[in-house]
C-alpha cells in the first residue's frame, strides 16, 4: 500500500539531499520534487509492460485488470497509459518541458483515478496484494497531482507577491 507513495517520497528526499550538498540540479524542493515523482513514473510506467513471470512489480495483466469494463481496449490503455507515464517522467527531469510535463500528468492521473476507484471497489489484486484501499488512494492520488502540478511549478503553495514598480521603472516602461 505504501509502496508507491515511497516510489516518490524516497527519491524526492534523496535529491534534495544531493541538492544540499551542491548537486545544482536539486537545490530546490521544487525541482526535486519532480525529480520524485519521475522515479516513480519510470517504475510505474514500466509495470505497463511487465510479463506476469516479474514478481516486483504488477504486471500488465494485473493493470489490465483494474481498466472498469466499460472502458473499450483494456489491453491497448494500459500500454497507452504505460507510454504516457514514462514520457511524463521524461518530460519532469527536462526543466524546458516540466511545466507541460507537470500539467499532462495531473490530467493523466484525473483519467486515471477511475481504474483505481473500480480496483478498490472490486478487490482487483495488484501483484498477489490486496487493492489499495479508497481511504488512502483517495488521497495519494490528489497528493500525485499536486506533486504534479507544484513540482512542474504549474501550481504554487502561496500566491507570488507582485513586484512592486519604482518611480523609474515606471517613468521608463510608459516611453
Amino acid at each position: 500500500m505504501f509502496g508507491t507513495l515511497m516510489l516518490v517520497l524516497g527519491p524526492w528526499l534523496g535529491f534534495r539531499l544531493l541538492g544540499v550538498l551542491g548537486v545544482g540540479r536539486f537545490t530546490t524542493w521544487r525541482a526535486s520534487a519532480a525529480n520524485g515523482l519521475a522515479v516513480m513514473l519510470a517504475f510505474t510506467g514500466a509495470a505497463h509492460f511487465a510479463p506476469a513471470s516479474v514478481t516486483v512489480m504488477p504486471s500488465h495483466a494485473d493493470l489490465v485488470a483494474m481498466v472498469p469494463p466499460l472502458l473499450p481496449f483494456p489491453d491497448l490503455l494500459v500500454y497507452a497509459t504505460g507510454v504516457l507515464e514514462l514520457l511524463g517522467a521524461l518530460g519532469l527531469v527536462v526543466a524546458s518541458t516540466r511545466s507541460a510535463a507537470g500539467i499532462c500528468l495531473a490530467v493523466l492521473f484525473v483519467l486515471m483515478f477511475p481504474a483505481n476507484v473500480y480496483a478498490a471497489v472490486e478487490n482487483v489484486p495488484l501483484n498477489g496484494d490486496p487493492a489499495t484501499p479508497l481511504w488512502f488512494r483517495i488521497p495519494e492520488q490528489i497528493l500525485f497531482i499536486g506533486i504534479a502540478l507544484w513540482g512542474a511549478g504549474a501550481a504554487a503553495l502561496r500566491p507570488r507577491r507582485p513586484v512592486a514598480r519604482t518611480r523609474r521603472s515606471a517613468e521608463s516602461g510608459s516611453r
